[in-house]
């Protein structure tokens, strides 16, 4: 296969922006003319004012990292029965970049987050919290310690966050919460994903769109004290009556001690099942839904958008959504073409171009939204530089 044995150019490192949750604490005017509320007034204000002082977040730093080869739509149509214009019309995947042998999901996660570091300034040691959202780990037990201890961030805590396609925007607004109440000042949010661990490469429904790669996005607390913040709004959701039309299950035996007499072995997981139609309408529905309520919760409207930069999923889903939305194609960032639906990483790593490529300008207003199994969709506004 032509594109699986080509070695595609590794993506250059990628950039930053700013990002954290706006706080609207208010404290109630006293009633009457009391001495106590008048004594209580002090304090509150004091409170008040160190909750702006410790909520001002930015995104210092962004890198991406994916493997070198990749599979055509070329490549796919000697697999099952497809061809490169039945695949791009339908979704606008070109091609899709696949772990090889030997490489782990770490090693590029440890990848994009050293570039991530690199372009904030940052030294590992200073990292405070390392969050990858991931539902493919190397390990069961999850990866964000083997990344934490690849980079170098020996003072930081590290765990794994599980929301699939969403998982990125989520560790993104989680990790803001952290610097926003004065936890940490560094954290490192990681969107990380290989699925085709999980895909039946004859099945043509889901082996024509999915690819591995990974992005990070460097958070820090900002340091001028002016209670200024990067996110300006953001909205989650979750309905898991839905996960029954995209899903990975566990596909291991119960009561494993008692089985045949004997311990198995077996604790693997089935394929992933993507009922297509039903995920495309809730994705056409629920994106431009989430994005409107997170403008709401930054008091913003939509003409204030400069870019959308969406889960790549499928194009359709994504002009659908900037029609609602009012954003001009220009504006959608996309690079779905080349790299196919890499899930959590897909936010990130498109980020990272557009901000290398100098698209994407400090000060302009972001949208971002992610949104798959679970069934799981969140978005956040978020100011760049």
């Amino acid at each position: 296969m032509a594109g699986w044995l080509a070695a595609a150019a590794q993506p250059s490192a990628r950039l930053a922006s700013p990002a954290i949750a706006r706080s609207n604490s208010r404290t109630a005017a006293p009633a009457g003319g009391s001495s106590r509320p008048a004594l209580a007034r002090p304090a509150a204000r004091r409170a008040a004012a160190a909750v702006a002082a410790s909520a001002g977040v930015k995104l210092a730093g962004v890198g991406s990292s994916v493997p070198e080869k990749f599979l055509t739509n070329d490549d796919l149509a000697q697999l099952v029965d497809t061809s490169d214009e039945w695949i791009t019309t339908r979704t606008g995947i070109k091609k899709r970049h696949i772990l090889a042998e030997g490489e782990s999901l770490g090693d590029h996660a440890a990848a994009a987050s050293l570039r991530a570091l690199e372009m904030a300034g940052v030294a590992a040691e200073e990292v405070d919290l390392v969050i990858m959202a991931t539902s493919s780990p190397d390990d069961l037990f999850g990866s964000a310690t083997s990344v934490q201890a690849a980079i170098g961030a020996s003072r930081a805590a590290a765990f794994d966050l599980t929301a699939a396609c969403s998982g990125f925007v989520m560790g993104l607004v989680t990790g803001s919460q952290y610097i926003r109440a004065g936890s940490y000042k560094t954290v490192l949010v990681i969107g990380a994903d290989a699925l085709s661990r999980y895909i039946d490469w004859r099945d043509r429904a889901t082996c024509i769109l999915f690819g591995d790669g990974c992005g990070a996005v460097v958070l820090r607390a900002r340091e001028d004290g002016d209670g200024s913040c990067g996110l300006l709004g953001m909205d989650m959701h979750s309905d898991g009556t839905g996960m029954r039309h995209l899903n990975c299950a566990f596909s291991g035996e119960g009561m494993k001690p008692l089985s045949n007499g004997h311990a198995s072995n077996e604790g693997a997981f089935k394929n992933l099942h993507m009922n297509g139609q039903e995920v495309f309408k809730f994705a056409v529905r629920a994106v431009p839904t989430v994005i409107e309520a997170a403008l709401q919760n930054a008091g913003m409207e939509k003409q204030q958008i400069d870019w959308l930069v969406m889960h790549q999923a499928n194009m359709r889903i994504m002009s659908a959504a900037a029609d609602r939305l009012g954003v001009p194609p220009e504006r959608v960032v996309s690079n779905l073409s080349q790299y196919g639906n890499t899930s959590a990483a897909s936010i990130p790593i498109a980020l990272d171009e557009a901000v290398r490529r100098g698209d994407i300008k400090p000060g302009e207003v972001l949208a971002m939204a992610g949104f798959g199994a679970g069934l799981s969709w969140a978005s956040a506004i978020v100011r760049w530089g």
